[in-house]
């Protein structure tokens, strides 16, 4: 069971944040999201931000509806998941690629830093009672 209202709010907000990215990875942000994909991942871009689409929707929907006893495990994988990520978003900075609005190396790094606030949360959003 969740600790507070609070942490309730945060999972579930979470989780919904990754259904809409996830969404946007198969529709409407799809060549936004090839920007973040770097040049040795041996698959094409695209499939990379499809695959990757599945993996956010059922993340996202698993922070939402996964019962209390799982909720643990859940953050944990969305933690792994989000540091798993972070190798695109530092080529995206090391190889100057524009998408969601970071054209500058400034905005491009201070995105950085909001990684392992994206692991903290999914972290401190599920941790046990």
């Amino acid at each position: 069971m969740d600790k507070s209202p609070m942490q309730h709010i945060a999972r579930v907000g979470l989780g919904a944040f990754l259904v809409v990215a996830g969404i946007g990875h198969l529709t409407f942000a799809r060549r936004e999201f090839q920007a973040q994909v770097p040049d040795w991942v041996h698959i094409s871009k695209d499939d990379t931000v499809v695959y990757s689409g599945f993996a956010e929707i059922a993340l996202g929907a698993a922070l939402i509806l996964a019962p209390a006893k799982q909720r643990s495990k859940v953050g944990k994988i969305a933690a792994a998941f989000f540091t798993a990520v972070f190798p695109g978003n530092i080529a995206q900075y090391k190889d100057r690629r524009d998408g969601f609005g970071l054209d500058s190396d400034g905005k491009r790094l201070a995105r950085l830093f909001f990684q392992p606030l994206l692991v903290a949360w999914a972290l401190k959003s599920t941790e046990k009672g």
